[in-house]
């Protein structure tokens, strides 16, 4: 559902706006990390092997067959996630620079501060 609306939006040329980056992050309802593989063959079929990195450790689960399309999906969300985040900081990063530049377009004059001022003298 998420991928399909972003395909969408690019089809349509309008570039997503932060809001709405969040909005589609805020869809995606099941994340995992990590990969699918096939151990071997059985005589019941594939069995399934599932690899990611927990604390610094790689770290391997056996998978059941019945299981594996829900996993593949759930990594395949965690990948969109992972982009819609970094396209979520591009943007951020524009708009901040793009605000920082038009500030220093302005020419904004010094504030006088409250301090007394203390004058040298000339003795």
């Amino acid at each position: 559902m998420i991928y399909v609306y972003g395909i969408y939006r690019r089809v349509m040329n309008t570039k997503p706006t932060p809001e709405s980056i969040l909005q589609d992050i805020a869809q995606i309802q099941r994340l995992d990390r990590g990969t699918v593989s096939v151990i071997r063959q059985g005589p019941q079929g594939a069995y399934y092997n599932h690899q990611c990195y927990e604390n610094g450790r790689n770290v391997s689960r056996y998978v059941p067959g019945e299981q594996v399309a829900d996993l593949k999906d759930a990594i395949a969300s965690y990948q969109r996630f992972r982009q819609m985040v970094d396209q979520y900081v591009e943007l951020m990063v524009e708009k901040t620079r793009a605000e920082r530049q038009a500030g220093s377009k302005k020419k904004t004059p010094h504030r006088s501060s409250s301090w007394p001022r203390i004058r040298k003298s000339n003795k």
